[in-house]
């Protein structure tokens, strides 16, 4: 299935440089974030119910073309967090949940909704100190004699995004977090 609102999303991020973005989309009784993370290949969709404790992942291939499916369990939880009643008449479909999702993507991003790092957080667990989430900076290994850890740059790929993940293992970069909101500073890439 083919989500056509990505396409002049996907511009207006490309023309303003925003790899990650974040807007809301409201279906049934959920509200979610939504991220469109375009700094990877496939491009991915990640949708977020913070009040429901609920997220789950949708991969773009080209073409912006979707597999609307869902796994067993997170068809389940999707209903219950939409507030749905099994209808056996009338059973929930995946692919109206795309093409409703598709008519309220929103045409243009604005540079104040570019994903923080922190946003992402919410939804994608990271092992290595899992309370730091605010980014606030980088530090090279090499001056260091040491090495950046797996667990670095995996939490650096989930919350920072393919670009950062490259740069770091490439230079043998850490990126450095606190789980204070006030220390935050703002990513650029190393």
């Amino acid at each position: 299935m083919k989500l056509e609102g990505l396409v002049d999303l996907y511009r207006s991020m490309t023309s303003q440089d925003i790899d990650r973005y974040r807007f809301s989309y409201k279906s049934g009784k959920a509200l979610f974030d939504v991220f469109f993370f375009v700094d990877g290949s496939p491009f991915v969709l990640l949708f977020g119910v913070k009040s429901e404790n609920f997220s789950f992942e949708i991969v773009v291939e080209r073409g912006f073309e979707v597999d609307p499916k869902f796994d067993r369990n997170t068809y389940k939880e999707l209903c219950r967090v939409l507030g749905l009643e099994y209808d056996p008449d009338r059973p929930f479909s995946p692919r109206n949940f795309f093409k409703e999702f598709n008519a309220n993507i929103p045409n243009h991003a604005l540079a104040a909704q570019k994903a923080a790092p922190h946003e992402v957080a919410d939804y994608r667990s990271v092992a290595e100190e899992a309370d730091k989430i605010y980014f606030l900076g980088w530090r090279d290994n090499t001056k260091r004699g040491e090495k950046v850890g797996i667990l670095n740059l995996e939490k650096t790929r989930r919350l920072l995004g393919e670009k950062a993940f490259e740069r770091c293992k490439q230079k043998n970069i850490s990126s450095c977090w606190t789980d204070n909101k006030k220390a935050a500073k703002g990513f650029v890439l190393p």
